[in-house]
């Protein structure tokens, strides 16, 4: 039996971890931080080690740096997980600090997702980093300054790393593959659509390359071409975050190219929401959005347009309703844009919100009963069809003692440039109403 397992070869170390860099200057991208001169080459460079946070999407280096960083300062390396580590293992991290640095040693103490600690966890390292016992490094894909409590923050110089670009993914796919499988040849197009199937990920960039070997072994091909890529590879695999910054980045992105008239930009953001799985249903409730927002009545039909397209999605569904917000997207970009009832609507909820409960004047209140009519409840009420114009010039609508507040500007833009004729011509009825009544005490009221 014992000869057996003998016979067995030992488990094979991943590409990645054969790839991983063993110097900072094998490090792939990050330049902005590693160049001569750079932020993180001279942290390295000064002798100085201190605590950091260390921000970007994964795979772009950052268990990489932290693992150099304890390296360059011979320092322990331990590292723990916010995702599996609970309190047992914090305390036991710092226990093995206590026990190096009672050897004379330093410990860098490297927490992986620390944005998944809640704030109680994230508070229980601030004491023993401002001891001195552990120089922390925090790893995250989030925004630290919503997912990292303040005090560490403030005890943490932060670094942003950036995806990879083509260039970086290229050498580095250039090493994976003479590292994997350097008699196996890949041709321009399949090395396109590899770097672009990583999006800007070196971790995901050497697993496809090992799929690929693999499948390549399995299928007897001596070239790897782009169709091969597209067939060996599953699809889904864009980097996308359902909840967290790109998320709301991309959103971002398509909501001001659809602000910016630009409908080539608004499609590639619409596509690359959809591509990483976006909910399509979100994003029409967003275009929905966009139409009031941003159109609003410059050219209702944008309301009108975007409506029918959730509505053809909801019919269709994937991918053949796809097409429906697409098209929605495109009128929506190239639209009359105003802001006016966007802005027009947030002027009167802030007065409203801070202002009294002003009564409806008595004109205005509905009369159902006789006691109401008794009362004077809509008494001396114009109907404005029986009047000149089907408008009731110089009658007042806002309560007794408001004045006129102005908030809907229309814009010179679309319909609301008739919109904005119409709406002066209505109020030179009113000026001239109120100079042949003699200026009416309840018009003036109305429209001080």
């Amino acid at each position: 039996m014992s000869d057996l397992f003998e016979a067995l070869e030992p488990p094979r170390v991943p590409l990645a971890e054969r790839l991983r860099p063993k110097a900072l200057d094998e490090v792939v991208g990050q330049r902005h931080l590693l160049a001569p001169g750079k932020p993180l080459r001279l942290a390295f460079e000064s002798g100085r080690l201190h605590s950091m946070i260390l921000w970007g999407p994964p795979g772009v280096g950052k268990t990489t740096l932290a693992r150099l960083m304890a390296q360059g300062f011979n320092a322990q390396f331990v590292a723990l997980s916010a995702v599996f580590s609970g309190v047992k293992d914090i305390r036991e991290a710092i226990a093995q600090a206590q026990a190096t640095r009672a050897r004379g040693g330093h410990t860098v103490l490297f927490v992986d997702e620390v944005h998944r600690f809640n704030k109680a966890q994230q508070d229980a390292f601030l004491p023993y980093v401002e001891q001195g016992l552990v120089t922390f490094i925090g790893a995250t894909t989030e925004n630290p300054s919503f997912e990292v409590n303040s005090a560490l923050l403030s005890r943490s110089a932060v670094y942003v790393l950036e995806p990879l670009d083509a260039e970086a993914l290229g050498g580095l796919l250039e090493r994976a593959r003479l590292a994997a499988c350097a008699d196996l040849p890949f041709d321009d197009d399949a090395r396109a659509r590899l770097i672009g199937f990583a999006d800007g990920d070196a971790r995901r960039l050497i697993n496809l390359v090992e799929q690929i070997q693999i499948a390549a072994e399995t299928a007897g091909e001596r070239r790897v071409s782009a169709a091969f890529v597209e067939q060996a590879l599953s699809r889904n695999l864009r980097r996308f975050d359902k909840g967290g910054e790109v998320f709301y980045d991309q959103i971002s992105a398509l909501h001001k190219s659809v602000r910016g008239s630009h409908p080539d930009a608004a499609l590639y953001w619409l596509c690359r929401m959809l591509d990483g799985g976006a909910d399509p249903h979100y994003l029409g409730r967003r275009l929905v959005r966009m139409a009031v927002e941003d159109i609003g009545l410059a050219d209702p039909r944008a309301l009108e347009i975007t409506l029918n397209a959730c509505a053809a999605y909801e019919r269709l569904g994937s991918p053949e309703g796809e097409l429906a917000l697409a098209q929605a997207t495109v009128f929506l970009a190239c639209a009359a844009k105003s802001n006016a009832v966007y802005k027009a609507y947030n002027a009167a909820r802030e007065f409203v919100a801070s202002d009294e409960s002003r009564p409806v004047p008595l004109h205005l209140r509905n009369a159902p009963t006789r006691l109401m009519k008794e009362l004077g409840y809509g008494k001396a009420y114009r109907y404005a069809h029986d009047e000149p114009n089907a408008y009731a010039a110089g009658e007042c609508y806002l309560p007794e003692g408001m004045a006129e507040p102005d908030w809907y500007q229309p814009t010179g833009r679309g319909l609301e440039a008739q919109i904005a004729e119409k709406l002066a011509r209505l109020r030179q009825l009113d000026a001239a109403a109120d100079k042949s009544s003699g200026g009416d005490a309840e018009g003036e009221a109305c429209r001080a």
